[in-house]
């Protein structure tokens, strides 16, 4: 009977994902060097989402282009912060500032080269996105990515800000 307990945990924790409510307090670097601590987005006091991408990985890059085309519409229907955590490692994480500012988002870029914050939310393929209300409560999770579902984004965005 204990092993089918453990079990039973174990698969709880497998499948559910992102065990936390809030945002782990993990150090990740700007596209600029600096370090920044993930859960210091929460003293914003704005819905933020966080979506996690590799330069390698198609479904993101036609992610952040169709949120790169819809932004500054987003922006001025809700105030909101967008953070793309790439999870490159120490031998493609140089590509990613080139790339960001190459195709121009106007969304933060944060480098997880160690894939610490990846390891922390449970983030197993990518694209991943998490969408955290203003107190830094997580609220919604979605993984992959089809044309459209930045679209959901934004309906989970508004749901959290009509509140």
């Amino acid at each position: 009977m204990k092993k089918l307990s453990t079990l039973i945990v174990l698969l709880s924790f497998t499948t559910t994902g992102f065990s936390q409510t809030r945002l782990p307090s993990v150090v990740l670097k700007s596209t600029d060097g600096d370090e920044v601590r993930l859960s210091d987005y929460a003293a914003l006091k704005k819905p933020l989402i966080i979506s996690f991408w590799a330069t390698y990985c198609g479904p993101c890059l036609e992610e952040f282009e169709a949120v790169t085309d819809l932004y500054d519409e987003w922006k001025k229907e809700v105030d909101f912060e967008f953070i793309a955590v790439s999870i490159d490692d120490s031998r493609s994480a140089a590509r990613v500032k080139s790339m960001a500012s190459g195709k121009n988002w106007p969304f933060i870029v944060l480098i997880d080269e160690n894939q610490d914050v990846k390891r922390a939310m449970n983030v197993i393929d990518i694209p991943f996105c998490f969408i955290f209300d203003k107190n830094g409560k997580y609220v919604y999770k979605h993984s992959g990515y089809l044309p459209g579902d930045e679209f959901v984004m934004l309906k989970e965005l508004k749901k959290i800000t009509d509140e």
